[in-house]
């Protein structure tokens, strides 16, 4: 581990997703106006898959690149809870297509989950149309939203739940959700993590801490050129988040550039290790289906050997 590539070590402004403070709102990622203008699609509804994995479990897809250059695919993930309850994770635009599935799965969305420091933009659009709804995200996220009260999409709405380093393992969601998940909040990766494991379908739900690229699935609707490599960055990133084969790459890229804490990224890695999990669900990239735990493993490799 020690020994890796010195390719992956700087941070170069390309991978700054990854590299920022959680306090510089301010940074590449900090959002300016223009910024969720910039990033999603204008009409998204003609672009958005929408798939059953589990009959629980609905995925929202579509087209998203970062910097208009890194092809990496969005996705939000609905979950019926065993009580009827709904929870959307990193949500995804509202479309009259998304808010059918909401009511067909039961109409009751009762949790919006902004999965880490960078998947919030349509918080406040859930939010909106769901207002009994418990907002769930990391510490800092809700500064760094009332710091871009200039963009249309992002409102400043108190978030029901927040998870912090100190609280990480006191903090508790409502009993009913509890029955069915696990979670852990990775606060040693730099996008400061939410990982949740529905229980009763062994399904891992993910923003960041693991990507499966290429986005197939997510630019499936997508105009022929906009599914093209847009240039040398973005086939470079294809491969580093690449789960196929030996992803030493992709180890090596979680090992130097996503942690913040190496030593709690790694305690927080074990931790999800002992979950029962067959199934992954990112929101970059394919979905995991089956092998989910061994991929997981797989390219946490070196996270898994540490010594505490």
């Amino acid at each position: 581990m020690g020994t890796g590539s010195s390719l992956l070590r700087p941070r170069p402004a390309q991978f700054a997703h990854f590299a920022h403070s959680k306090r510089a709102s301010g940074s590449v990622l900090g959002a300016t106006a223009a910024m969720s203008a910039a990033l999603i699609p204008a009409k998204p509804e003609d672009f958005m898959v929408i798939r059953n994995i589990t009959p629980n479990i609905t995925t929202f897809s579509a087209p998203f690149s970062r910097y208009g250059k890194l092809r990496i695919g969005g996705r939000g993930t609905l979950v019926r809870l065993s009580s009827g309850s709904l929870a959307i994770f990193s949500p995804i635009a509202l479309t009259e297509a998304t808010k059918t599935k909401v009511s067909d799965m039961g109409g009751e969305v009762g949790y919006i989950v902004a999965l880490d420091f960078e998947h919030h933009i349509f918080v406040t659009e859930w939010a909106r149309q769901y207002p009994d709804a418990k907002i769930i995200g990391p510490e800092g996220l809700e500064d760094k939203r009332r710091g871009q009260q200039d963009d249309p999409k992002i409102g400043d709405e108190k978030f029901d739940v927040v998870f912090t380093k100190n609280n990480k393992r006191q903090v508790r969601i409502s009993p009913e959700f509890d029955a069915d998940f696990n979670y852990e909040y990775v606060d040693g990766h730099s996008n400061l993590e939410l990982v949740f494991l529905y229980k009763p379908d062994r399904v891992l739900i993910e923003a960041d801490l693991m990507f499966n690229l290429p986005p197939n699935e997510q630019y499936s609707k997508a105009p022929q050129e906009d599914r093209k490599l847009a240039e040398v960055v973005d086939s470079l990133f294809q491969t580093v988040q690449s789960t196929e084969g030996d992803p030493k790459w992709m180890r090596r890229f979680n090992w130097y550039m996503a942690a913040n804490d190496r030593g709690s990224l790694n305690k927080s890695i074990k931790l999800i290790d002992k979950w029962d999990f067959t199934t992954v669900i990112p929101c970059h990239g394919d979905v995991l289906e089956g092998d989910g735990k061994d991929v997981f493993r797989k390219v946490f490799k070196w996270h898994l050997e540490a010594k505490d």
